[in-house]
This record gives structure tokens, C-alpha cells and sequence, in this order.
């Protein structure tokens, strides 16, 4: 099963971030193509670890970190409320009597934290301002 929220989540917040008006849930939903009970959830997690607001009384979400201060780790970090970058799970049951499944756990192992934490590196060097910005520019070819 694949987890979406990362996605999601990154949709969501450029949505607020370019929007000249707050984005109320079922209005990012709609866009993300989702339901508002989702977003809320998503929100909630982003609100929670300071990078969303959303005020009183009032219908919306506002960043609460500029687009160019907000790296992807950032985001990946709130809504998996981890440090460390998680893609790959090994499977439980290798059979000790055979030779590769008594090695393949320490074997992979290694090799998936190596991999996790040049993820985590990567995630860390991109901003939000960056996703904005190839978004942009894709738009603008289209437009050509």
C-alpha cells in the first residue's frame, strides 16, 4: 500500500503558499483530489509541528515558515513525526537454513540506512520555494 502523505502534504502547502486568500480544507481537497477529512488530518500535523497556522474563527490555513525556509525534510519530519527518512521494510521471516535468508537481513539492512539517511540529505537540501519554483517554470512552458 502506498503512503500518500508526503505528496499530499507538499500539494497542500503550495497551495496556501500561493494562494492570495486563506484555502480552506475542502478547497485543497478538491484540488488534491481527496476528501476534507483528509487535509484536516494532514493540516492538523503541519499545525502541530509549526508550520501551518490557522486562526480562530477564521476559515484557512497560512505558512508559518517562508517557502524558501522550509525544507521537504522539514515536512517529511512532521507528518511521520520522525528524523529519520523510512522507505524500505524488511520482510520478517527469512529462513534461517538457507544461506541467504541467515544474511540478508544485516545485509540489507545497512544498505536501506544508507539509503534512508542520502534521502534524508537530499530532502534536506530542498526547499518549498524550490517546488514552487519548478512548478513555475513548468507551467510556463506549457504556456509557450
Amino acid at each position: 500500500m502506498n503512503d500518500t502523505r508526503f505528496s499530499s502534504a507538499i500539494h497542500t502547502l503550495i497551495l496556501i503558499s500561493e494562494s492570495e486568500t486563506a484555502m480552506t480544507s475542502e478547497q485543497i481537497a478538491e484540488s488534491v483530489g481527496t476528501n476534507a477529512s483528509y487535509i484536516r488530518k494532514l493540516t492538523g500535523l503541519l499545525k502541530r509541528n509549526g508550520i501551518l497556522d490557522s486562526g480562530r474563527g477564521i476559515s484557512g490555513f497560512r505558512l508559518n515558515i517562508h517557502s524558501e525556509e522550509l525544507s521537504l525534510k522539514r515536512v517529511y519530519e512532521a507528518l511521520y513525526e520522525t528524523e529519520h527518512v523510512h522507505l524500505f521494510d524488511l520482510h520478517q521471516n527469512p529462513n534461517d537454513g538457507c544461506i541467504v535468508g541467515r544474511h540478508i537481513k544485516p545485509v540489507l539492512t545497512e544498505l536501506f540506512a544508507k539509503l534512508e539517511a542520502e534521502a534524508g540529505q537530499a530532502l534536506r537540501a530542498v526547499t518549498l520555494a524550490d517546488c514552487i519554483e519548478t512548478m513555475k517554470t513548468r507551467i510556463g512552458r506549457e504556456n509557450k
